[in-house]
């Protein structure tokens, strides 16, 4: 008996740990099992865009499927390059950051809309609030690369639906929730479209 309740002790003690050290972790960089499966997904999101027809390398052309590979985001001031997918779903989300399918794809007029995680499934939008203005932010799709330089940052409230508007211009929005571990609200990044360059290629 004594024997039962040492083991059974000893399984509670280890649990606590790792309890503990998945919270540290949680809090100190992002939640690291969700952060490992999103990994993985990325690694196939990269082959998906490898194997595109040649088809989709022209705009007129892409087609997007929800939770399918649709680009890489480069975030050079907060060193985050990340593969995005298309739709907002919970599913798609787990996989990268996801463009909203409701707005124009890059290379469209209109308000470019992605979303992304700040404290699991790889938290690729954790620091988005450390972009300042006038910081790059480049879509790499198929069939163009877009620069967008950020004008401002913004916190709304979770149903602010008026940040999807199209304005006078092309421009890009990024939100995740906020604050950390809270979907109390959102923080938006609104940048402003600056130029195109050539097709990414994946291989």
């Amino acid at each position: 008996m004594r024997a039962v309740l040492g083991f059974i002790a000893s399984v509670l003690m280890l649990s606590g740990a790792m309890l503990i050290a998945d919270a540290a972790l949680t809090l100190t960089w992002q939640e690291p099992v969700s952060a490992f499966l999103q990994d993985q997904q990325q690694g196939k999101l990269e082959k998906q865009l490898s194997h595109l027809p040649s088809s989709a390398h022209r705009l007129i052309h892409f087609k997007t499927l929800k939770g399918h590979a649709i680009g890489e985001i480069e975030l050079p001031a907060i060193h985050k390059n990340v593969f995005v997918v298309q739709g907002t779903d919970t599913v798609s989300l787990r996989k990268g950051p996801g463009h909203y399918p409701a707005t124009p794809l890059p290379g469209k007029r209109g308000t470019v809309a992605i979303a992304g995680h700040r404290t699991t499934h790889g938290a690729p939008f954790r620091h988005i609030d450390n972009l300042k203005r006038g910081d790059r932010i480049v879509l790499a799709m198929p069939y163009g690369t877009f620069t967008y330089r950020v004008q401002k940052t913004q916190v709304v409230d979770n149903d602010a639906t008026w940040i999807l508007h199209t304005v006078g211009y092309n421009r890009l929005v990024l939100s995740a929730c906020h604050p950390l571990y809270s979907a109390a609200q959102r923080i938006v990044v609104f940048a402003r479209f600056v130029r195109r360059g050539p097709a990414q290629v994946y291989s």
